[in-house]
């Protein structure tokens, strides 16, 4: 099905096909191109920016085995639960086929992050690997990965706000719960979160490469906090946010704004209050671990000569 997308504020008018291509029969939808490129972008670049966090290019690539699956199951699973009358029959049974069939969306990023987290935190656990440093890693992953991602919202035109006459709202087709078609010009609120996305991945990369960045976890917590307010302010304007069991509390923004203070919380602490070293670090720590071993080995080598 193609839909018509327009700005009329900007003189734009798009026909959106879901479908990017069929293999074999399957239709293959934008949304899963478009995430699947997000998912590569987030892994080129932490895998990258590895070293500059005590970890080898390749626990990236060990713990994205585990991650990457369970971070899908999290993510459907947490969309699928505050909805779950979407998956109903007409007996009122679940649809199971309904409900892990994920090419043409449905994944909430809450529970995508949260199943990283957890799995991020066993494979630290076993791998005897810094948590804290890892997580600050992954915050770079996370928001190119959303930044993109939302992108497959706009092609299934989904995730749109309310309402609204500012020259950049998006005209679309809005079904009614009597089943008809109607014009509306709305705020492209995944637009909105794309853009401050990409901001708070500028912001933290900047922080990192001036070499701001004073203990494990900060960019952590000012992922928490960036994100959260942006997503709280944000899912206030949409209009398909999922609520809480039969309340008018919108999940997303309640999680968005208690993630924030946390994390503005932590970050005066930590920054404000309990100073911390530069050899804290994890990548300090390791570096100087490495430099002893070096020191070591290259002693150990001058005693075999002077034998």
């Amino acid at each position: 099905m193609t839909r018509t997308v327009t700005f009329p504020g900007l003189g734009l008018e798009l026909h959106m096909d879901r479908v990017a291509v069929e293999l074999f029969g399957l239709p293959i939808y934008w949304y899963g191109v478009i995430i699947a490129v997000g998912f590569l972008l987030a892994v080129a670049v932490c895998y990258r920016l590895a070293p500059r966090f005590g970890l080898e290019p390749d626990d990236v690539i060990d713990l994205l085995f585990f991650a990457v699956p369970l971070s899908i199951i999290g993510a459907r699973l947490y969309y699928v639960v505050f909805n779950l009358d979407i998956y109903r029959t007409a007996d009122g049974s679940l649809s199971l086929a309904e409900m892990v069939d994920i090419r043409d969306g449905g994944l909430a990023i809450y529970g995508g992050v949260l199943a990283a987290a957890a799995t991020l935190l066993v494979f630290c656990w076993v791998k005897k690997l810094d948590f804290f440093a890892f997580a600050d890693l992954g915050v770079y992953g996370l928001l190119i990965g959303q930044c993109v991602g939302r992108w497959g919202n706009f092609v299934n035109v989904e995730a749109y706000g309310g309402p609204c006459d500012l020259p950049w709202r998006m005209g679309i087709d809005v079904q009614t719960a009597s089943g008809a078609w109607e014009y509306m010009e709305v705020h492209p609120t995944f637009l909105y979160e794309s853009l401050w996305n990409l901001l708070g991945l500028a912001i933290l990369l900047a922080v990192l490469f001036a070499g701001k960045r004073k203990f494990d976890g900060q960019m952590m917590w000012s992922y928490f906090l960036w994100y959260g307010f942006g997503r709280g302010l944000i899912e206030g304007l949409r209009t398909d946010s999922l609520y809480l069991f039969g309340t008018g509390i919108r999940v997303s923004q309640a999680l968005g704004f208690a993630s924030a203070a946390l994390g503005a919380a932590l970050l005066i602490y930590h920054l404000c209050v309990r100073r911390h070293a530069p050899e804290e670090l994890y990548v300090n720590r390791m570096r100087a671990k490495s430099a002893e071993k070096e020191k070591h080995e290259e002693d150990m080598g001058y005693g075999g000569d002077s034998h």
